[in-house]
């Protein structure tokens, strides 16, 4: 198999391994989209220049096109007010013959208790640059309501289709990552198994010194740990990762303990006061 489609496919493995942030309608009544999520072989070319949200929205095609209940209808819709682009849709498809408007969203935060006041404004940005309280306010006010308005109304039309009576649904997925001080945190409301690893500080790091640790481009935050990479020692990352924290860029990182078990973690540039 070439390289690039092996790191496409290690890539939609660790997509499909990724659990959908909350369950049902558990989170402002925002409805996930249920698919059962099966490991196949990726048949699809990818462009390597997209960013990770796109990337991963080419995944999603694929593992949608499996399904025989569901038939893809339009893609990346986007509607205009003359020359202004209101917003895009991101997909509407047809399951079971039951139109649904599909958000898709795929995101990394950390939990820092120090940050609002409830489980969901806990979660924040690696670089502290978003947060999911942010990003559910955009889809329940911004993203979902753009169907209903006059030029959707009329995109739709095109389609044979009437708003009223498309459902909308998001597909969000989310790696969360604990205090490495602090991993015993209890979710409530959040799915507890889209806890998938820690974070620290460059304070915390000498905790780690019999450690191994490899730093993956940012497409390959998605890839689940595994052996066979080219592993730094303790040193060799504590001074190859200064650049990113010099920058304010906290990097996802694997960690090799000397038993063998790996685990990804982000190494971030701020501290918190957990």
């Amino acid at each position: 198999m070439h390289q690039k489609t092996k790191d496409i496919q290690k890539r939609y493995d660790g997509f499909l391994q990724t659990n959908c942030l909350w369950k049902d309608n558990a989170v402002y009544d925002i409805q996930q989209f249920k698919i059962e999520s099966k490991s196949m072989k990726i048949d699809t070319e990818i462009n390597e220049k997209l960013r990770l949200g796109k990337y991963i929205e080419k995944f999603v095609s694929f593992e949608l096109e499996q399904e025989t209940t569901i038939e893809i209808l339009c893609e990346n819709i986007q509607i205009q007010k003359g020359k202004i682009t209101l917003g895009e849709l991101d997909c509407i498809l047809s399951k079971n013959k039951k139109p649904i408007h599909l958000e898709i969203i795929y995101k990394f935060y950390l939990y820092d208790n120090t940050i609002g006041t409830n489980e969901i404004e806990h979660f924040i940005g690696p670089n502290k640059k978003d947060s999911l309280v942010e990003k559910l306010y955009k889809l329940k006010h911004k993203q979902l309501p753009l169907l209903y308005s006059k030029e959707c109304t009329e995109y739709l039309l095109t389609l044979n289709l009437e708003n009223n009576k498309i459902e909308q649904q998001v597909y969000f997925k989310a790696q969360l990552f604990v205090p490495f001080s602090n991993r015993n945190i209890k979710l409530k409301q959040l799915n507890s198994d889209c806890v998938i690893g820690f974070y620290i500080n460059k304070d915390e790091l000498s905790q780690f010194t019999e450690c191994k640790f490899y730093i993956p481009n940012k497409k390959d935050w998605l890839v689940i740990p595994h052996q066979n990479v080219e592993w730094q020692s303790f040193y060799q990352f504590k001074e190859n990762s200064l650049e990113y924290l010099e920058r304010q860029f906290s990097p996802l990182c694997w960690l090799k303990k000397p038993n063998g078990e790996i685990e990804k973690f982000f190494f971030v540039w701020w501290k918190s006061l957990n």
